[in-house]
């Protein structure tokens, strides 16, 4: 096994910083939609590999576009006029033994399901066209997963690095976007679409918070509903983060570049209840970490995890297992205010092999990290082992991921 190395990292704790900033793309933001859909054809793909051969085979389904289409909102209700476009791109295997894959199909059917499970307004027939580009994969690449057992070889030289635990800020962050894409939410306020962003700045213990949310212009009768109702969430979301997180004060804002007075034209109507039905696109990689924020306080992996092989591309195996480790590190050893574990892999070398895995402990005052260092290196050195299992929960989609 490559070098185990455990440190104590000589810093403040981010709870105690004085500026924390994280951000969370929701579940109907573009570039959410990007990566849940390909991890969404990733899990299919996955499935049918596995009824059909008993092996995962070659692909990495990580490459995404979702271009806007274009839409007449009005008051009361407007119309698509230009259905939204979903590219898929990347490597599939679409023939093995003789037995021909309809990677096609199964990819243009996920992405369907999604929008059906996830998004009210959308009709995945008639707003969404489909474009599906996943070619076969070099042989190079492709031939590591022929063997019949056993763990396979990294796809690629990279590195990924995990953190526990999740600050206030970062929990209220992605808690709330749960909260006003819920079902009791949209029970309460249908005219809130599922295109959410929040961005929060917490300043000492001042939470600041500023949302981006589509309405859904069939729900609203005018300008003047637009606004009540726009005030009606805010309050319900200073409500919800000064309950629920400890904070001194909370600020919110909803929908801050709204101007009354210019109708339909000057707030932030939809048809769909995303952006992408009219206004923005997305692509995968531009949306949340794999544990669901986007925190500009932490080191993050610049890998894009969403719709890569769950058997060898350590750019989604080693994204998600550095958190996990981190947090079992923070869960079992006492004394640790934050953990931060890095795992690089070599090309070639087994996954659960990496060059270096390496824990960063920010100790509590008096810990001598000598004492623990044994007890980390053992959970690490655990995780790997069990890097099998690992990889067939990913398969499943058991791990969400974004």
């Amino acid at each position: 096994m490559g070098r185990i190395l455990v440190k104590e990292l000589k810093k403040t704790p981010l709870e105690d910083q004085e500026l924390e900033i994280v951000e969370r793309k929701g579940l109907g933001h573009p570039d959410y939609m990007c990566d849940s859909i390909m991890d969404s054809i990733s899990i299919e793909l996955n499935s049918e590999y596995m009824r059909r051969f008993g092996r995962i085979l070659h692909y990495n389904a990580d490459k995404s576009l979702l271009v806007a289409g274009e839409a007449d909102v009005r008051f009361g209700g407007g119309k698509v006029k230009k259905p939204m476009l979903l590219v898929f791109g990347d490597r599939a295997t679409s023939q093995f033994e003789g037995v021909d894959i309809p990677i096609d199909q199964i990819a243009v059917e996920a992405a369907k399901n999604w929008f059906r499970r996830n998004m009210r307004l959308v009709d995945p027939d008639r707003h969404v066209r489909y474009q599906v580009e996943l070619k076969l994969g070099s042989a190079q690449l492709t031939d590591i997963f022929k063997g019949e057992s056993g763990l396979l070889g990294a796809n690629d030289t990279s590195a990924a690095v995990g953190y526990a635990p999740m600050s206030r800020t970062e929990r209220a962050v992605l808690e709330l976007e749960r909260h006003l894409n819920s079902e009791s939410f949209k029970r309460d306020y249908p005219e809130s679409g599922e295109d959410v962003k929040v961005m929060a700045l917490r300043l000492g213990n001042t939470l600041n918070v500023t949302i981006a949310m589509a309405f859904v212009d069939q729900y609203v009768g005018s300008e003047a509903e637009y606004f009540k109702s726009k005030e009606d969430m805010r309050r319900e979301i200073v409500e919800f983060l000064g309950a629920n997180y400890g904070f001194d004060e909370v600020n919110a804002e909803l929908n801050t570049l709204d101007v009354e007075g210019r109708g339909a034209r000057g707030i932030y109507l939809t048809v769909l209840g995303t952006s992408a039905d009219g206004g923005d696109s997305g692509e995968v990689g531009r949306g949340n970490r794999v544990n669901g924020v986007i925190p500009l306080n932490r080191p993050m992996s610049s890998e894009a995890a969403a719709g890569k092989n769950p058997n060898s591309h350590v750019g989604k195996i080693y994204n998600v297992l550095s958190h996990k480790i981190a947090d079992e590190i923070y869960r079992k050893v006492l004394g640790v205010d934050e953990v931060y574990v890095w795992l690089l892999s070599r090309i070639g070398s087994p996954i659960n092999d990496p060059v270096v895995a390496a824990a960063e402990l920010v100790a509590k005052s008096g810990l001598d990290v000598e004492e623990i260092r044994g007890q980390v290196r053992e959970i690490i050195r655990s995780e790997l082992d069990k890097i099998g299992d690992f990889c067939v929960k990913l398969a499943n989609g058991e791990i969400p991921l974004c």
